[in-house]
C-alpha cells in the first residue's frame, strides 16, 4: 500500500529561518561538547534503534533530534502490519549507519504520546527534527518508497538544520557478538522475490509470486498482506486520479466508479474515506452490484490488516447495512 504523506511537504514550517538557525547552533554545541568529552561522540550501533516510553521521550527523542533526525515507529503487539514494517525500519536504521535514529513506541503502553501525535491508526511513522515533529506515513509501504522518504528527511535535516548524523563506533560494531542468523523459512526466497518485484513496480510479478506462496500455504499472513497490496497497486497503476474522482462524484450510483475511487482513497492513505465510500455503496445497491462493492471492501480490509481499529469499525458498519 502506498503510504500516506510520503513526502517532506510538511517540512515547510520546520524550515523557518529562526528555527533552522537555532537547530544548527544546538547541533554544533552538542558535537563540540561530545568532542571535548572524548571519542568524538561515537556511539554504538545498538543506539540506532531504541525503545522509548513517555518518561524518556524528552531525553531520547527531543534532545537527540538536535543532532540527528529521529524516526518514530508507533506500533503494537497485536498489529500485523506493524510486524512487517518494524523489522524493515530497524534494518534500515542499521544500514543508514547513524544518519537517523529509530525510536519505537508501543501505543498500548504510551497512550499519552499516541494522543499527542494524533495517531488514528498504526503502524504510523513520524519524524522529529530539531525538536519539531512531522508525519511521514501511515500503514505498510514498499521498501523503495520508505527509502525515498528517509533520504529526503536526511537531506532536509542536513541542509536546513545542520544535522549530519551520529558517528558510529566501528570497533563496537565489529566486536559485538553477532546473533545467529535465523533459519530461512520454506517461502523466504519467494517472498523476497515478491518484495523485489513490488519495489521495482512490477506489480504483476509481485502478485504472481505471492500467489505461488499461497498456493502451497494458504494461511501465510505475509503473503496474504503482500498480495492484497500488490493487487491494489496494480489496479491503480495508470489511473487518472482527477478523472476517477470526478466520475465518482458525478455518478454516485456507478458501482465501478465508486470502487475505483475507493482504491485511490486507500492508496492515498484516506482509509476511512475508502471504507465509508464502499459501505455506502453496499447500502444503496443490490444483487451483483452490492456483491462487487462488498468483495472489494473485504479486499481492502486485507490491505490495511484485520487488527486495525478502522477495519473493525468498517466491519461493524458493513454488518449493519447488510443485516
Amino acid at each position: 500500500m502506498q503510504p500516506r504523506n510520503m513526502s517532506m511537504s510538511g517540512v515547510v514550517d520546520l524550515a523557518a529561518v529562526k528555527a533552522a538557525g537555532e537547530a544548527k547552533a544546538k547541533a554544533e554545541q552538542a558535537r563540540a561538547e561530545s568532542a571535548r568529552q572524548g571519542g568524538g561522540g561515537a556511539v554504538s550501533p545498538s543506539s540506532l534503534v531504541i525503545d522509548v516510553d513517555e518518561a524518556a521521550f524528552e531525553s531520547s527523542v527531543l534532545q537527540q533530534s538536535a543532532e540527528v533526525p529521529v524516526v518514530i515507529d508507533f506500533w503494537a503487539e497485536w498489529c500485523e502490519p506493524c510486524k512487517q514494517l518494524g523489522p524493515l525500519l530497524e534494518r534500515l536504521a542499521q544500514e543508514y549507519n547513524g544518519r537517523f535514529v529509530l525510536a519505537k513506541i508501543d501505543v498500548d503502553a504510551n497512550q499519552m504520546l499516541m494522543q499527542q501525535f494524533g495517531i488514528q491508526g498504526i503502524p504510523a511513522v513520524f519524524a522529529v527534527v530539531a525538536g519539531q515533529a512531522l508525519p511521514l506515513f501511515q500503514g505498510a509501504a514498499p521498501e523503495a518508497q520508505i527509502r525515498q522518504t528517509l533520504d529526503e528527511l536526511i537531506r532536509v535535516g542536513e541542509e536546513r538544520f545542520g544535522l549530519t548524523g551520529l558517528k558510529i563506533d566501528q570497533d563496537a560494531a565489529g566486536g559485538a557478538e553477532q546473533a545467529p542468523a535465523a533459519p530461512e523459512g520454506p517461502y523466504d526466497a519467494l517472498l523476497e522475490a515478491a518484495v523485489q518485484a513490488l519495489d521495482a513496480g512490477d506489480f504483476g510479478g509481485a502478485v504472481q509470486a505471492y500467489k505461488n506462496v499461497l498456493s502451497d500455504d494458504p494461511g501465510n499472513t505475509e503473503a496474504k498482506l503482500g498480495l492484497a497490496q500488490a493487487e491494489l497497486l496494480s489496479r491503480v497503476q495508470g489511473m487518472d486520479p482527477a478523472k476517477v474522482r470526478q466520475e465518482a462524484a458525478d455518478k454516485p450510483a456507478d458501482v465501478p466508479a465508486q470502487i475505483s475511487a475507493a482504491d485511490l482513497d486507500l492508496v492515498g492513505g484516506h482509509v476511512e474515506d475508502a471504507f465509508g465510500r464502499l459501505v455506502e455503496t453496499v447500502r444503496r445497491t443490490a444483487g451483483e452490484d452490492r456483491d462487487a462493492a462488498r468483495v472489494r471492501l473485504l479486499e481492502l480490509f486485507e490491505v490495511v490488516g484485520p487488527d486495525d481499529p478502522r477495519v473493525t469499525a468498517a466491519r461493524s458498519a458493513l454488518a449493519r447495512v447488510l443485516f
